[in-house]
């Protein structure tokens, strides 16, 4: 008797010593943080099937094949025939998810392993380059070279646009970067990788209509069920974000030349659309879904020894003594691309 009253009384008190909820922390913006069970599972529920697909070369490729980064005011991953421009899974891996994705997940630690496909040049190279080194400077994100991990994310430039899956979704996913209109700025990379990171796009935040006025009346008709909101997104709390690298512009899918998103605040107008990076709170949210908190701020050694890097807009002569191992089909000769970089770097000039 006196053993089970002792029971209780130990039971009891550690009920009240740890009841069942999470810490929350304040941060500058003023939000608290959220429930942490929340990050690890990305519901993908509200677009059932229609995240997969076939990359589609006819129309999203010949469309992004005559993109210019220099006139157009649209994105390139707004041009696609995807769900929402540039989400896709493409139906050979629907055999892992039994045809229909209704979650993915995080990378677990943040860690990414990865590899480059494709027939990218040198300076399509030091784009793509340029954004993961970004990455590694403001989050604690780290791609790495994939040493044979079941899950890692592929890049490649076939003809079918700007793409990527949602999350982590298992084995081989892809990034599809077709060049050159897809690395014509430098936030599409940025935005393609915030995908596959778990991110979506910002307008289709559940409070978004207390920011933006969407004109379905300028939107071509196969394209609005791109501006649906998704009641199940997370933001962790932070706030709407009109110059976010997800975020459409506003011309975004126009069949007239006319907006097709109007911000209701007066700093909006221009912000949203932006590719020349991450804005703070894309930052934030990436902090918040990986748990950054204080990291480092520099690449490590050993990643930065591990990939070839050429430098975007360098002074310097461009040389390549050896292949990267972790790039298929890159050539260690880059003859035929110093004819080429001169105007490839005034577009990038102009694009910053």
């Amino acid at each position: 008797m006196h053993r089970f009253i002792l029971f209780s009384v130990l039971v009891q008190a550690l009920v009240q010593a740890v009841p069942l909820i999470f810490h929350k922390e304040t941060t500058k913006y003023g939000i608290d943080d959220p429930d942490p069970r929340s990050k690890d599972i990305i519901d993908l529920s509200f677009y059932g099937n229609s995240l997969l697909g076939k990359p589609d070369q006819e129309l999203t490729g010949a469309l992004v094949g005559n993109f210019s980064a220099d006139t157009d005011d649209v994105n390139p991953e707004e041009l696609g025939s995807y769900l929402e421009g540039d989400m896709l899974v493409p139906e050979t891996a629907i055999t892992m998810k039994n045809g229909l994705i209704t979650q993915t997940s995080r990378w677990p630690g943040g860690v990414v392993p990865y590899r480059i496909r494709g027939t990218f040049n040198a300076l399509e190279l030091a784009v793509i380059q340029d954004a993961i080194d970004e990455y590694h400077r403001r989050t604690c994100i780290r791609f790495v070279p994939h040493k044979g991990e079941r899950d890692y994310i592929s890049i490649i430039n076939d003809s079918s646009g700007c793409w990527s899956a949602v999350g982590r979704v298992g084995g081989q996913q892809k990034i599809n970067l077709q060049t050159p209109g897809c690395l014509g700025r430098p936030g599409t990379v940025l935005h393609e990788l915030m995908h596959a990171l778990g991110f979506l796009h910002e307008q289709s935040r559940k409070e978004r209509d207390d920011y933006v006025a969407i004109q379905y009346m300028n939107i071509r008709w196969r394209a609005l069920r791109n501006f649906r909101k998704v009641d199940n997104t997370e933001a962790f709390g932070v706030p709407y974000d009109y110059g976010s690298v997800m975020h459409y512009s506003k011309r975004a899918f126009s069949f007239n030349g006319q907006p097709t998103i109007v911000a209701k605040q007066a700093d909006g107008a221009y912000r949203m659309g932006q590719r020349l990076g991450f804005s703070d709170l894309d930052i934030e949210k990436l902090h918040r879904m990986y748990g950054c908190g204080a990291q480092e701020t520099t690449e490590p050694a050993t990643e930065a020894a591990s990939s070839t890097t050429v430098p975007m807009n360098s002074t310097t002569t461009i040389t390549a003594t050896s292949p990267n191992p972790y790039v298929e089909g890159f050539n260690s000769t880059l003859s035929g691309l110093v004819a080429g970089q001169k105007e490839l770097g005034i577009a990038t000039e102009q694009r910053l």
